[in-house]
């Protein structure tokens, strides 16, 4: 059985690789062989699947596709663009500004809310968007790890190692992996200066977007708030996460059926609802509780562990630059799915805390997808967006960005969390 099971989750792994627009067929197929083969208990199915993580992503995105109708992100980025001195300093403030936003809100979200202004941008200052574009994508995707609902990664290893809103920020009394990643974030600005040194291009903008409804915005912030706040009660049911989220969406909806008295919002914002991660979700928690039941998790830990020995150090290194290689051709969402259970397992071998493989794989599954093009979900949105407006980029054009940006995030936050949790 265990022989199996290991081929038939490397075969789902495979598919998904190969077959990237089905890879939520082939997620759920493969946890209906999983039930069916009795690797997963029929009875254990409801409790395998993760139903905090998918209420709050779900609840996120509906109040997230309201906050983007009501123009408010526009409405920011007009007046950073206000504040920028030449073309140079308007790429910075864009990604940093995308990089705020993704910390709260789906990289994915933010780059659609992002790039288009980006686009403005661009074409008013008649320079090409591609290397702002590019800035924005890495700079969300570097973010998404910083708090709970800034990624999907993150939803996961929050519910998946009991941490809360506030344990992103400190944990255990000592500086948690926002940190790191902000320590990432400002690494990249003295390389955005230096790739961008000749865009001295002169700003100059008048128009501020009017935003059509604050309503978002402010359901939006409760939800950041309420996740707070319940974060201090360590007794709060399972769930609450997810129903805080999935209940300001609701809020929000009705919010905008009264004040605007028509469809047209909501009906946006429900459809942005990115039901192909939720259902590829629910089938990898079916599927990684199938390699648990069979023992593989165990062995995989072990592996780790007899070829690094007890050296924590090494055992890092390698989860996090490991995390980072695979996560630059593969989607990091399959692969935390699997690897948590994994530094688990080594951690409690060696008789320590996790915390530091899971912000040392947190850390490098999201800052690896920057690297190339197809690494992660906002970089293939971002290749769209400017496909559509008529540029084609190419991976090495990408890559002279991408590369350097990461490359000095990863090691400024692989530092940061060996020396803070090692």
């Amino acid at each position: 059985m265990k022989t199996f099971t290991l081929v038939l989750f490397l075969a789902t792994y495979i598919l998904m690789v190969l077959l990237p627009k089905k890879r939520v067929y082939v997620a759920l197929a493969s946890a209906v062989i999983f039930v069916a083969a009795g690797i997963v208990p029929v009875a254990k199915v409801p409790q395998a699947i993760s139903w905090n993580v998918l209420m709050m992503i779900a609840g996120t995105m509906i109040t997230v596709g309201l906050f983007i109708e009501s123009k408010m992100p526009v409405r920011i980025a007009d007046k950073l663009l206000q504040r920028s001195k030449n073309a140079m300093w308007v790429v910075i403030y864009m990604s940093l500004f995308a990089g705020i936003i993704s910390a709260f809100v789906d990289n994915v979200a933010t780059v659609l809310m992002v790039a288009p202004v980006g686009l403005a941008i661009a074409k008013k200052l008649k320079i090409s968007p591609v290397p702002m574009l590019v800035c924005i994508s890495v700079s969300s995707n570097l973010q998404g790890a910083a708090t709970l609902v800034g990624d999907t990664t993150s939803i996961m290893l929050g519910a998946y190692a009991g941490m809360d809103f506030t344990d992103f920020f400190f944990m255990n009394g000592r500086p948690s992996i926002f940190f790191a990643v902000e320590l990432g974030a400002a690494a990249t600005i003295p390389v955005m200066m230096f790739l961008f040194r000749k865009d001295k291009e002169p700003v100059d903008s008048e128009t501020i977007m009017e935003v059509s409804d604050h309503g978002p915005t402010v359901f939006l912030l409760l939800t950041i708030v309420t996740l707070i706040a319940a974060s201090f009660n360590k007794d709060k049911p399972p769930l609450m996460n997810g129903l805080i989220c999935i209940g300001y969406s609701v809020a929000a909806m009705l919010h905008s059926l009264i004040r605007k008295k028509e469809f047209t919002a909501v009906k946006t914002a429900v459809k942005e609802v990115d039901y192909t991660t939720l259902g590829l979700l629910a089938g990898l928690f079916i599927v990684i509780d199938g390699l648990s039941e069979a023992g593989i998790i165990d062995d995989i830990s072990d592996l780790f562990v007899k070829s690094c020995g007890n050296n924590r150090f090494m055992l890092f290194t390698v989860i996090v630059w490991g995390s980072v290689l695979l996560s630059a051709f593969i989607d990091n969402i399959p692969y935390v799915a699997t690897m948590l259970p994994v530094v688990t397992a080594i951690a409690s071998r060696l008789n320590m805390d996790p915390y530091l493989f899971y912000f040392g794989l947190l850390s490098g599954a999201t800052l690896g997808g920057n690297i190339t093009p197809i690494g992660a979900s906002a970089n293939i949105a971002t290749l769209g967006i400017l496909h559509k407006a008529g540029y084609d980029v190419k991976a090495h054009d990408f890559m002279k960005i991408s590369v350097p940006l990461t490359l000095v995030a990863i090691v400024a936050g692989y530092l940061f969390c060996w020396f803070v949790w090692a």
